[in-house]
């Protein structure tokens, strides 16, 4: 099954998600406040790369956030998984709570993988850029956890 892929260009799907703290966003509405979103797709949390990835997010955030970008997270962990990472590495960012699978869907991020010869559904890590008017402006399928966030912030021009 190839799953769809997004590109620059496209309208970001629309979605509405719960968080950790069990409260819902729609990505309608964070653009209508003008914020523009960084939705990022991560495996499993506090996994050493997922753990890297998500404090590179959290040392730059300042920054990100200075500039309108609002980070948010997606795995399909539970809330008191999420509850655990943030806690564990003082994140200050939303994690959305994906059990389903139904936003990495949306988003083409959920894919089959293999590992030792055995195939499986997980997540592809990802990161889509969103403009306030509801475009994505990068989208990277595949990504790596080092150095990820700053190869996004010289793409967002953002110091």
């Amino acid at each position: 099954m190839v799953a769809l892929e997004l590109e620059v260009g496209d309208g970001a799907p629309d979605f509405e998600a719960k968080v950790t703290d069990g409260t819902s966003i729609r990505l309608s509405e964070i653009l209508e406040s003008s914020d523009k979103v960084i939705l990022y797709f991560y495996p499993r949390d506090n996994t050493s790369g997922c753990t890297v990835q998500a404090c590179d997010f959290r040392d730059n955030l300042g920054a990100l956030s200075g500039h309108g970008w609002r980070v948010i997270g997606v795995s399909t962990d539970n809330a008191k998984s999420h509850q655990k990472f943030i806690d564990k590495n003082a994140l200050s960012f939303e994690l959305i709570v994906d059990e389903d699978a139904g936003l990495h869907e949306k988003y083409g991020t959920w894919r089959e993988k293999s590992m030792y010869g055995k195939t499986y559904m997980g997540t592809l890590r990802s990161t889509f850029v969103i403009n306030s008017e509801g475009t994505l402006e990068w989208v990277g399928y595949g990504v790596r956890p080092k150095g990820h966030v700053e190869t996004l912030m010289e793409f967002l021009k953002v110091d």
